[in-house]
């Protein structure tokens, strides 16, 4: 009778060793994930897209080792509605955040929506973040409580302190946070960069052995430009290039870091941008590589980004993705290559395996829905025709750019006429085909009737059915 029960514990014993050597056998196949988020990156503000008087060797290595996107949309052209995006794979006016959140907020990013490393978690992914969050300030909607395991950052953009360019004293100091907990209220922006770099390093070494998902937000090159003395005075485009410069070091640091621990070949690398450039800051903003405005609108200048997703070994070296795609894409492609469940709650990305794969046969996306302030359609995209409809707007055009930190001038209500445009000829939106492509407009309205109807309209006062409630601080 003994004999048998040891037999019956010894072997449970062994389904029970079995099942953990498997877990971990299949934990370590993971691939990890690194997340980069360049903060006003334009376009043209790569080697490859036609950068002058800098290079970004790293980030051009890293497109030749993988997948270089031309056209990717980031979800809205400013900075709290684009992350939001990023991190749920919604557009951002679905779930109400819009805009760009500073220290008088009392709501962020909902906590019953589920993130990117919220997703990720499911299958044992540790996550960290580093950088610049901006999607709520307030303890209860910082990373921590966004399924992030680590945090090391500011709450939001870091012209939001006293210094800001055009509204001195209107902001507090500005916090540098840890967790939740506020370390330094005069963090030293020129050191945001190696600083956000080093901890992103240390996270990858003391996370080597398991799978991880990191989060590196650099707050830069948003205005105001800093840069450390390694790079003061490297590049001949001045500050600018000077800061693309360090960021491209930064890139360069990682990569090294995989390499060293022999992770490159099971780490996805994903580099993009949160929206178009800055554009009246003029030789302290970035290049929208002839797209038509920049941030804060929805033409291509405001929202067509550079993206560049490198998986050694499984995505095809040195491709070029035509397809359209947009950083709402990331969390559902992430949840099919980790096997993790989707969010509950409706989203509207979709994945990009069969891109990343090589098969450019496939189109995952083919519509794309331009939001911009609280929550107006400005636009809607179907295959290579936009329509973009009357609304008032940011232009950039006719002012003089900015000098030496300061911003030039632009209009924020100027009324836009809209109309349709053939992006595969026209990708700088100067010719209105609409009279040319009657039935082409009819059928992009119809797509944009729908989208009213499901996350509503302010330019045609309707307030959809399907949209989610911000969280709110009590």
């Amino acid at each position: 009778m003994k004999r048998t029960f040891f037999k019956i514990l010894l072997l449970f014993a062994h389904i029970i060793s079995s099942a953990f050597i498997n877990a971990n056998a299949q934990q370590k196949q993971l691939p990890n994930i690194i997340l980069v988020y360049f903060d006003d990156l334009g376009f043209g503000d790569l080697s490859r897209t036609g950068a002058v008087g800098y290079t970004t060797l790293h980030m051009d290595k890293l497109a030749s080792e993988g997948m270089f996107f031309t056209q990717f949309y980031s979800p809205q052209a400013v900075c709290s509605a684009s992350r939001a995006g990023l991190m749920t794979g919604c557009y951002p006016n679905r779930i109400n955040m819009s805009g760009a959140l500073d220290h008088t907020a009392k709501t962020g990013l909902n906590p019953e929506e589920e993130t990117i490393p919220e997703v990720l978690k499911k299958k044992g992914y540790t996550t960290g973040m580093f950088g610049k969050w901006h999607l709520g300030h307030l303890p209860e909607f910082l990373p921590p409580a966004q399924g992030f395991d680590e945090f090391y950052g500011i709450p939001y953009s870091h012209d939001m302190w006293p210094n800001h360019p055009t509204a001195k004293n209107y902001y507090p100091p500005l916090p540098l946070i840890e967790g939740i907990k506020t370390i330094s209220t005069t963090p030293d922006p020129a050191q945001f960069t190696t600083n956000f770099t080093e901890r992103s390093i240390n996270f990858i070494r003391k996370n080597k052995n398991k799978p991880f998902f990191l989060y590196l937000a650099h707050p830069l090159p948003h205005v105001p430009l800093f840069v450390s003395e390694k790079f003061k005075g490297r590049s001949e485009q001045g500050l600018y290039g000077d800061v693309l410069m360090e960021l491209d070091w930064s890139i360069g640091q990682i990569t090294k870091t995989l390499a060293d621990l022999k992770l490159d070949k099971n780490t996805i690398i994903i580099i993009t941008s949160d929206n178009g450039p800055w554009y009246n800051y003029g030789e302290h903003a970035g290049s929208n590589a002839g797209f038509r405005e920049g941030k804060g609108g929805t033409w291509e200048g405001g929202q067509r980004v550079p993206c560049i997703i490198s998986w050694k070994g499984k995505i095809p070296a040195g491709s070029i993705c035509n397809r359209m795609a947009s950083a709402i894409d990331i969390l559902p492609t992430l949840a099919e290559i980790a096997g993790a469940p989707l969010p509950k709650n409706k989203i509207d990305g979709v994945s990009l395996v069969s891109l990343l794969q090589g098969d450019m046969s496939k189109e995952p996306r083919n519509t794309f829905y331009y939001y911009y302030r609280r929550n107006s359609l400005e636009a809607v995209r179907h295959g290579n025709f936009k329509l973009v409809f009357p609304h008032p707007g940011r232009t950039y055009e006719g002012f003089s750019p900015g000098k030496n930190g300061q911003p030039g001038g632009a209009n924020e209500n100027f009324a836009f006429e809209g109309g349709l445009f053939d992006l595969r000829r026209d990708p700088g939106e100067r010719y209105n085909v609409i009279k040319d492509y009657p039935e082409v407009a009819a059928q992009l309205m119809k797509l944009a009737d729908e989208a009213r109807e499901d996350m509503g309209d302010d330019l045609t006062n309707n307030p959809g059915k399907n949209r989610r409630p911000a969280g709110k601080s009590n």
